[in-house]
């Protein structure tokens, strides 16, 4: 049964019971794959999520980088073969500019590893999510784009909820009425297995104009 964990922001670590759904999923320690959200630098990124996978003590036998110093036949191998595959946080736009480039997206959605996104990468694992400068892209026009699809929703990740409710339940209203949305802050997660949806920390359903705090099940 397939796992999707659609992460918030962990200043620290993750959580015990984080962990422990983690440690139940992922058996399979082979390889993990890092899509960068800064594809264009060469320097090694994803340094505070490879650590919060340490902290866990979910170790790999190999660790790879997918960015554009990476060939494009390369990266779909790497993922094809891939254990967990992890979409780094960063920028929301780069990342979805080169899953589209490198031909990721299909390739993400029918791996049968488990899938997680911190942040920017949350957003990319989603079926759609709206770019708008209220949520701090710089674009005047917003606009909607089509995400990786691992679950029918959209996702708004780790943006400051508490203090935002309003804006983003106005801003979202004409994508819910559409389709699902997740909202979470930082600590957050929204983990998908099978048929069944978890929630860890703050996060917000957004569903047909209405938005309503969801009870934590992790």
């Amino acid at each position: 049964m397939r796992s999707h964990y659609y992460l918030g922001w962990f200043n620290d670590f993750f959580p015990e019971n984080l962990v422990r759904v983690l440690c139940e999923d992922i058996t399979d320690r082979k390889s993990v794959v890092m899509i960068s959200s800064n594809p264009d630098f060469f320097e090694e990124n994803g340094t505070a999520e490879r650590s919060w996978l340490d902290q866990a003590g979910i170790m790999f036998n190999e660790y790879h980088l997918i960015n554009y110093h990476v060939q494009k036949e390369d990266a779909q191998t790497l993922i094809q073969n891939a254990s967990v595959i992890f979409l780094l946080g960063g920028d929301t736009l780069k990342q979805n500019a080169f899953l589209k480039e490198y031909e990721l997206l299909d390739e993400v959605k029918k791996s049968s590893a488990v899938v997680m996104g911190a942040s920017a990468g949350a957003i990319n694992m989603s079926a759609k999510w709206l770019c708008s400068k209220n949520f701090g892209y710089e674009v005047e026009t917003s606009f909607v784009y089509d995400g990786i699809g691992l679950d029918n929703f959209s996702v708004l990740s780790h943006f400051d909820l508490e203090n935002n409710i309003t804006l983003v339940k106005d801003e979202l209203s004409p994508l819910s009425e559409k389709i699902n949305i997740y909202a979470t802050n930082k600590d957050c997660a929204v983990r998908v297995k099978g048929d069944k949806i978890d929630i860890l920390g703050n996060v917000f359903l957004i569903s047909h104009s209405k938005i309503q705090k969801l009870d934590e099940t992790l």
